[in-house]
């Protein structure tokens, strides 16, 4: 699968793909300086497309039957919590007993995209405070992150179970920062959903899009990120060593 090149826009995006971009908080370059970054985790940290897919086959198989299961549909809502999918689909909440035990059997197989490793371990040794805000439950993203071996990496790992407002709301990104001590103007929220945008500008956090999930990005473009990265380490030109307080 073929990237666009890895450079990162230091102004508000406002590409040919996204000419009408951005309110929000401004590129990161009239904020900062950059101290915390809160991720995303699936389509941004790890690659679980395909196991995901395939947990999803398999619980519509056996809470709903026969037929092909709707995992474009479900993926158009990637980011939000597995039940709020279920209802904004109209499918049966029995679906996630299944498709947590398929997650967690075929954990093995997620990967970290390439360069993910390396830019975390960059960012924290650069002192930049680290945390995931996902729509997975916390016990999950945290046994998969462990699972990889970068668990020890971030400060803090949310899920969407353990706050009372998942995304698009601001809840868990405001507690990732609460909890790291570091205010809104002096983090950066990166994700590759709409609601990810959402949940970090509402929260008062410079917004990054990601496109090396490999998607197509014109919804994500046209949402208003502040800034565009193309690749895990285009996100280190914006998070230079962190300053002590």
């Amino acid at each position: 699968m073929s990237h666009p090149p890895s450079t990162v826009d230091a102004t508000p995006a406002t590409s040919d793909a996204a000419s009408a971009v951005v309110d929000g908080a401004g590129p990161a370059s009239a904020r900062g300086p950059i101290r915390a970054v809160v991720f995303d985790l699936d389509g941004v940290v790890v690659d679980s497309s395909a196991v995901m897919r395939e947990a999803f086959s398999i619980a519509y198989a056996e809470v709903v039957g026969d037929g092909p299961a709707p995992f474009e549909e479900y993926n158009r809502h990637m980011g939000r919590y597995f039940p709020d999918i279920m209802r904004l689909m109209g499918l049966p909440l029995e679906m996630e007993e299944p498709f947590v035990r398929e997650s967690y059997r075929m954990a093995h197989l997620v990967p970290l995209f390439p360069g993910v490793r390396e830019t975390l371990e960059t960012l924290h040794e650069r002192g930049i405070r680290m945390a995931i805000a996902t729509g997975k439950s916390g016990p999950r993203a945290r046994s998969l992150l462990d699972t990889l071996g970068v668990l020890g990496l971030f400060d803090h790992v949310i899920g969407s179970d353990e706050v009372a407002r998942p995304k698009p709301a601001p809840d868990i990104v405001l507690q990732a920062l609460g909890l790291m001590d570091v205010p809104a103007d002096q983090a950066m929220m990166v994700g590759d959903a709409v609601i990810d945008l959402m949940s970090g500008r509402e929260a008062g956090a410079t917004t990054v899009a990601t496109t090396w999930h490999g998607g197509d990005v014109s919804a994500l473009l046209a949402a208003g990120p502040d800034l565009v990265a193309h690749a895990p380490g285009d996100l280190l030109e914006h998070c230079p060593a962190a300053l002590v307080p």
